[in-house]
């Protein structure tokens, strides 16, 4: 899979555009214990588990020599919100891109979280995250237009300056599985709040996880 550069790099350098960042904070609801499944470890009461990500594309044009049908390349990704890896939370990543592309369902079952394709056209692409079984087993879906073309199109188009959207989102687990906890207590990609000395977790396993309501909200 070709490289993408990092965007908490790029985004301090003068020759990347950006266009419309935004943020959201994303709220997994409480999954419901369905007592025909075997949990054997505990739920965390008022324990919140906190996932930055960041999802976006990156594109580049490749210049006057490009065909007018293969006269951008892009990438289009999920990862933490600074570059990190997600695949201790996520299991699998679904795009959906435009019907004209062969194959435009892409599944990747493993981190980096992420594909490049070339084109021409502007189109909106679906991300559908899955969850290991002991975070959650419901999906979130996510939607990100790609964007191949500035903000400011007033002047030439150059090779060097890559036209950047990503959105900024906290996935949000409340009072999670304590194997979940224990695997991602001390990971840079996850935001866990600070237990008490004397509480013993469990080592880090995969558990069952029953059916969660989903809803979302924005932060201004």
């Amino acid at each position: 899979m070709p490289h993408t550069p990092s965007l908490s790099s790029s985004r301090n350098q003068s020759d990347v555009s950006e266009s419309a960042v935004k943020l959201q904070r994303l709220v997994m609801g409480r999954s419901t214990d369905d007592p025909e499944k075997k949990i054997p470890n505990r739920r965390l009461k008022d324990v919140e588990i906190c996932v930055p990500i960041s999802y976006g594309t990156i594109s580049f044009w490749l210049g006057r020599k490009a065909s007018e049908s293969q006269s951008h390349k892009w990438t289009v990704f999920v990862r933490g919100a600074t570059n990190e890896d997600l695949g201790v939370v996520i299991r699998r990543a679904v795009f959906q891109l435009h019907p004209s592309f062969n194959n435009p369902m892409r599944v990747l079952d493993s981190p980096p979280f992420e594909l490049s394709e070339s084109g021409w056209g502007e189109f909106e692409i679906a991300i559908t995250l899955y969850f290991h079984s002991d975070v959650c087993d419901k999906q979130l879906d996510l939607f990100h237009h790609l964007k191949l073309y500035p903000e400011d199109e007033s002047g030439p188009q150059s090779t060097k300056k890559p036209v950047v959207v990503e959105s900024y989102n906290e996935i949000v687990f409340p009072d999670p599985l304590d194997s979940f906890f224990a695997r991602v207590k001390d990971h840079p990609a996850v935001i866990v709040p600070r237990l008490p000395a004397s509480f013993n977790l469990p080592a880090p396993g995969r558990t069952a996880c029953a059916v969660l309501q989903t809803f979302a909200y924005i932060i201004p």
